[in-house]
């Protein structure tokens, strides 16, 4: 029996409540009126039910489409504005147990594995801090004997350490597996930022299909990972789907309960949402998926996400190629990875087989190029975190707009610390002149003055201003 509050997955992530609100939805989105009702209800940012986002999602008038799409961008830059933070990827240890049939890492895989020393850690995080990234999403297969908790806490002791010339990360966030409320307590000991942890799919037979063998392969203590993490202190949690391993309308559904589940519990949602589709992996050949998503649907998916969740921070991989993945972005990204290497030692060492196959390989700097000549800011922005505007507190201040008066000149600030330590002559020119018209569209006056301050000090040297 469904229920948002309950503790556990038979509960809050009933599949019987996903196909009844499938089956109402289909007849819904026959109705013009209705699904125009629901966009102009999105329009408002306060979000939809899973039920409504369940209608969008049926909806295949392209008039009706360019409207959802059209409010899909509107809500995106009411909120986060233009910016777009940057990050990367850093994987620890393919090592795993588990037999997940999607992933490169499945442990019947024929692969050779490797864990990284902490020396070899050093030397990757030297690479990306070379690169400007100062936000990491660490990675690991799941091995209690060959990447235990202790390892990974001392990786990141190791990561917050390194100081590359004026590099530094300021930010690790952690998508280890499902654990234990002690353990994700010593995690936020650690000073993590987000705890990532991707479902997969949320239909409980294909989930079990597709994880047969491991700690994985059991849903019930999987899904409610989130729950464990929250009450262990950890504020900020991320959601992922691999699009393609079922139905798309079904897990869509699933993963905004799962969203509408913790803003119930905990009174916050999903720091932050991960769109991710089904890629080759080593062995595994994503042909071989008959829900595989298209490109159109996909675009679907993404604008019916930053509807119905609004203020949630939405991740693009670099699983999605150059130009299209310009194209999603629009309709509600709000982070984006580049420059990424999906396997251990991918940065430095270069041999070891990556978990996915990526689709996009422009660097950092040619990344951050094409957003500003798209209108965006490329940001790489870690203040939230580190001044304690994290779980309810950062979605206040979304929720009230007051979060341009933080997230604007935090995004100029480092940018302009991006553009003068690793900017050619090119990427300067332009990243000042989008620092010059942005700074006037910040609305208070006093913060105004005190990022040209600000502005100032890094262009003499100084580093690591935040408001």
């Amino acid at each position: 029996m469904y229920n948002v509050m309950g503790k556990t997955a038979a509960e809050f992530m009933d599949n019987a409540e996903i196909e009844r609100a499938l089956a109402a939805a289909k007849e819904r989105a026959k109705d013009k009126k209705e699904v125009e009702r629901i966009i102009h209800k999105a329009s408002g940012f306060g979000g939809l039910t899973h039920e409504e986002a369940g209608v969008l999602s049926y909806v295949e008038d392209k008039e009706l489409i360019g409207q959802m799409f059209a409010a899909a961008k509107q809500i995106k830059k009411h909120i986060y504005g233009n910016r777009i933070v940057m990050f990367a990827p850093l994987y620890l240890s393919d090592y795993c147990v588990n037999e997940c049939r999607y992933c490169g890492y499945h442990h019947s895989s024929c692969m050779e594995r490797k864990k990284l020393t902490q020396e070899e850690i050093v030397q990757e995080v030297k690479a990306l801090e070379k690169m400007g990234h100062k936000r990491l999403a660490l990675e690991t297969g799941e091995d209690p004997k060959n990447c235990p908790l202790d390892y990974v806490l001392e990786s990141i002791k190791t990561i917050y350490s390194i100081h590359f010339d004026n590099g530094a990360i300021r930010r690790v966030n952690v998508n280890i597996a499902a654990t234990t409320v002690e353990n994700y307590k010593r995690l936020k000991e650690a000073g993590i930022g987000t705890y990532i942890l991707f479902q997969e799919t949320y239909h409980k037979p294909t989930y079990e299909q597709q994880h047969p063998k491991g700690p994985k392969s059991n849903y019930e203590y999987h899904t409610t990972a989130h729950d464990r993490a929250m009450e262990a202190g950890i504020d900020d949690v991320g959601l992922g789907v691999l699009y393609g391993l079922y139905d798309w309308h079904f897990d869509l559904v699933g993963q905004i309960m799962h969203a509408e589940h913790l803003e119930a519990v905990f009174g916050v949602g999903p720091h932050t949402i991960s769109m991710l589709r089904i890629r080759d992996a080593g062995d595994v050949k994503k042909t071989d998926y008959k829900h595989a998503v298209s490109d159109d649907d996909y675009k679907k998916i993404v604008a019916i996400m930053r509807m119905t969740v609004p203020y949630t921070g939405m991740i693009l991989s670099t699983r999605e190629g150059g130009a299209y993945r310009d194209s999603v972005i629009e309709l509600g990204i709000s982070q984006v990875s580049a420059g990424s290497a999906t396997g251990v030692g991918g940065y430095t060492i270069k041999t070891q087989q990556p978990q996915f196959e990526i689709e996009d390989h422009r660097t950092p700097i040619e990344m951050t190029k094409e957003l500003i000549k798209d209108g965006y800011i490329p940001s790489f922005c870690t203040a939230c975190y580190r001044q304690g505007r994290t779980g309810d507190r950062f979605m206040r201040l979304a929720k009230t707009g007051q979060i341009s008066n933080i997230c604007q000149p935090n995004a100029l600030l480092t940018l302009k610390e991006y553009a003068v330590d690793y900017g050619d002559d090119e990427f300067k020119s332009m990243a000042n002149k989008l620092i010059a018209r942005q700074l006037e569209e910040i609305p208070n006056d006093t913060v105004r003055e005190k990022a040209k301050e600000y502005l100032a000090k890094i262009e003499n040297g100084e580093r690591d201003f935040r408001f």
